[in-house]
């Protein structure tokens, strides 16, 4: 279990209420944001301490592992400079009773404070507006808990298993979210006068790795990297710039496909693993070892795939960068 704290100043209402974290990729200069970045490394069963107007008002439990999702439109107005796709994560919420304000407490908390990216300054205990979420180390976590009582510790000391059907993983709300915001922009290709008709069929049936799209990867790649499954049956033909990022052009180009067996595609789309340009398998921090070993896919053993192409290794750069759930 991690520990994390997030500033909601402006979207405390909309997380709070629809039960989620949500955070852009990057900053308005498209540079990188480590306090967006660490959303990709929360886990199910975390512990997220919400900061508002200087307070600590609510804990939460993460249900999820980060994904993928559109800005919530329940935003309106706030974020308005923020990219249009983001980062979520799903968190059960309980608002505290004893909503302590850090500030009154430095002198006890100031020893606890991280060495690097503190949500709160050491000198007066104030919070950061720079700070989205970061980690908080486990004395911290104590020394909150001990300040606000019995409703933070019940969490922090409870088993795993009274809070398993908590904290269990929700593929199917990201897979919901995913099929929403690519069924529209099916309907942008399918509203698009200046596509024809055979270029509209084959878009729309790439995006599940058929048709077209299917056969051009097949040209490249002719097994499971991972699994070396070869029948063409158990194969998944599975974009690394994933298709709703990618031009027309690159949703049918084989090169920025892979073929994969089904629970390995579902490892990569998620960007619990990924590859290096060399074909070394990279698997992210925040997988589940003893999934991943059931999954014949053992994290601790080194595996090169073998060698990539120009092209895929551009477009696994991208994954690498955008998807793998891992800071960069």
């Amino acid at each position: 279990m991690r520990y994390w704290w997030v500033n909601q100043n402006q979207t405390f209402r909309q997380e709070q209420s629809g039960g989620y974290l949500w955070s852009p990729k990057r900053k308005t200069n498209r540079s990188r944001n480590h306090f967006y970045d660490t959303m990709r490394e929360v886990r199910p069963g975390d512990l997220v301490l919400s900061f508002r107007d200087q307070r600590i008002c609510s804990i939460g439990v993460a249900r999820s592992y980060c994904y993928e999702s559109p800005k919530p439109v329940e935003f309106g107005t706030a974020g308005a400079s923020w990219d249009a796709i983001g980062w979520r994560v799903d968190v059960q919420w309980h608002s505290l009773i004893n909503q302590i304000k850090p500030a009154d407490h430095i002198d006890v908390l100031r020893r606890t404070l991280p060495a690097k990216y503190s949500p709160i300054r050491a000198v007066n205990g104030r919070g950061l507006q720079s700070v989205y979420l970061t980690e908080i180390p486990i004395g911290m976590m104590e020394a909150l808990a001990g300040l606000i009582g019995y409703e933070v510790r019940v969490f922090l000391d409870a088993p795993v298993d009274p809070l398993a059907e908590l904290v269990a993983d929700r593929p199917g709300v990201a897979n919901s979210l995913k099929e929403t915001w690519e069924r529209h922009l099916e309907t942008e290709i399918q509203e698009n006068p200046t596509i024809n008709d055979t270029e509209r069929v084959a878009l729309t049936r790439a995006r599940k790795g058929q048709g077209i799209f299917r056969e051009n990867v097949r040209r490249i790649e002719r097994c499971c990297r991972v699994t070396r499954v070869e029948n063409a049956e158990h194969l998944i033909a599975s974009h690394c710039k994933p298709w709703r990022h990618s031009t027309n052009e690159q949703r049918l180009d084989g090169e920025n496909g892979l073929l994969l067996t089904p629970t390995i595609d579902h490892l990569f789309d998620r960007g619990f693993i990924s590859f290096e340009d060399s074909g070394r398998l990279v698997v992210s921090p925040v997988a589940d070892d003893v999934s991943l070993k059931r999954m014949g896919l053992d994290p601790s053993a080194a595996m090169n795939v073998g060698g990539f192409t120009s092209g895929q290794k551009s477009y696994l750069d991208y994954h690498r960068d955008e998807i793998l759930l891992q800071i960069r």
